[in-house]
């Protein structure tokens, strides 16, 4: 019995850190103001998100299995140079802003529980999370960013302390209770792009080129045809659990923040941290240490991510070394971009500007890079000189597509917003 729940623990890996990394300090600020302003009116778009989340993450991961390369090295070689360029150009820009957020977060969150000055806490969480990148070797650091997925679980915690009405909070998710305003649609589509993140692609695709690299007896899954369907069944499971983990915390997220928070009349959070310390007074110390700590930690869990999907996008797009495996002198660029990006994060966090500001610019980054890469990577699934002969399935081929379609809608709305 040890031995099969150890086999199958082994299956889960670049799904799960995926799914759970989505779940930043961030994005834990998003989710949190959706309750607080909407209370339970945004509980269906954790049903709404998982599909379309499991089906653009699953094929990202089955691009990177199949041909052995990450989505910018395939990108380079099918599209423009200059479509890449500039994609991977804004994803580095705006991953450095979620990155200075995340800090920023962090550090609010760690000198709300323990005290000290917050921007020398981000500035610690900066220099440990390059150090771990740059100095452990791939396979114990995917380790260890698993075990901090557990993190997320403080969130799902929190529920169980607060008295939910549970009948209603069924309801909610289940019919969705949409109110066509300005506000709600502002957040909606901020939650929408929250959540599905085009770092995420390129770090689960880059993340299983990592573990076919990682065992001698793997060979890209174009290559090796006894290995397509046991690799296609992992993947399916990791990125299942994974989003799906993902869409639970958000979720929890969202009810914790409706029940106490907009319930007291509380409608406005401007960071992560400021809703763990509204949190403290009506739901007690317990639950406001648990959201607090679940900052820090997810931030820990989030932060390579960031840092980590910019490097693998700017080494596949100028042909670079790159792997979490090697020395660093034997990957230098690849190590260069992860340090510069995790380090001027650490460095807009001392600049007088505002970091909610800032995350709203990367969202709307985010949001705008988002839709492309989608259909690139669509297309790319397709591609014979990418996948061979593995194809992607008609309910994979349906749920991109629909992500896609849905990520479109959603820019529109934002630029609408922003220009009425």
């Amino acid at each position: 019995m040890e031995q099969q729940s150890q086999s199958w623990l082994d299956k889960l890996g670049p799904g799960l850190i995926s799914g759970a990394a989505d779940d930043d300090p961030s994005g834990i600020a998003t989710y949190s103001q959706a309750g607080a302003q909407f209370g339970f009116g945004m509980l269906w778009l954790g049903l709404f998100t998982y599909p379309l989340m499991v089906g653009i993450q699953e094929t990202s991961a089955r691009i990177g299995r199949t041909s052995g390369r990450g989505l910018a090295s395939n990108i380079r070689r099918c599209f423009p140079a200059w479509l890449l360029y500039a994609m991977v150009s804004l994803l580095l820009f705006a991953n450095t802003i979620n990155i200075a957020a995340d800090l920023a977060a962090m550090g609010d969150a760690l000198h709300l529980v323990a005290g000290g000055p917050p921007h020398w806490h981000a500035l610690g969480f900066g220099l440990l999370s390059a150090a771990l990148q740059v100095f452990i070797p791939y396979q114990r650091y995917a380790r260890l960013l698993k075990w901090l997925t557990l993190a997320l679980l403080a969130y799902a915690a929190t529920v169980l302390m607060i008295d939910v009405p549970w009948r209603e909070v069924v309801k909610y998710t289940f019919m969705p209770h949409i109110t066509w305003n300005k506000d709600y649609l502002t957040t909606m589509v901020a939650v929408f792009g929250t959540t599905i993140s085009p770092y995420l692609f390129f770090w689960q695709a880059a993340q299983e080129v990592e573990e076919l690299q990682a065992d001698p007896e793997a060979e890209p899954l174009k290559h090796a045809p006894r290995q397509v369907q046991p690799q296609l069944r992992r993947i399916k499971l990791d990125t299942a659990i994974g989003m799906g983990f993902s869409n639970l915390v958000a979720w929890s997220i969202m009810l914790t923040t409706a029940v106490t928070l907009h319930a007291h009349g509380i409608l406005q959070v401007d960071s992560s941290a400021r809703a763990a310390e509204t949190l403290r007074p009506i739901a007690g110390e317990l639950a406001f240490a648990l959201f607090g700590l679940g900052i820090i930690g997810t931030g820990l869990l989030a932060i390579p991510v960031l840092a980590g999907s910019a490097a693998y996008a700017m080494a596949g797009a100028f042909n670079w070394r790159s792997s979490l495996e090697l020395e660093p002198q034997a990957a230098r660029k690849f190590y260069a971009i992860i340090t510069a990006a995790t380090l001027a994060g650490v460095g807009i966090g001392f600049l007088p500007m505002d970091p909610m500001r800032a995350l709203y610019w990367s969202a709307v980054i985010n949001g705008v890079v988002a839709v492309p890469v989608m259909v690139v990577t669509m297309l790319l699934s397709t591609r014979p000189g990418v996948m061979g002969k593995v194809t992607l399935s008609r309910r994979l081929r349906f749920l991109g597509w629909s992500c896609t379609v849905v990520m479109a809608i959603c820019v529109l709305a934002m630029f609408a917003s922003m220009v009425s």
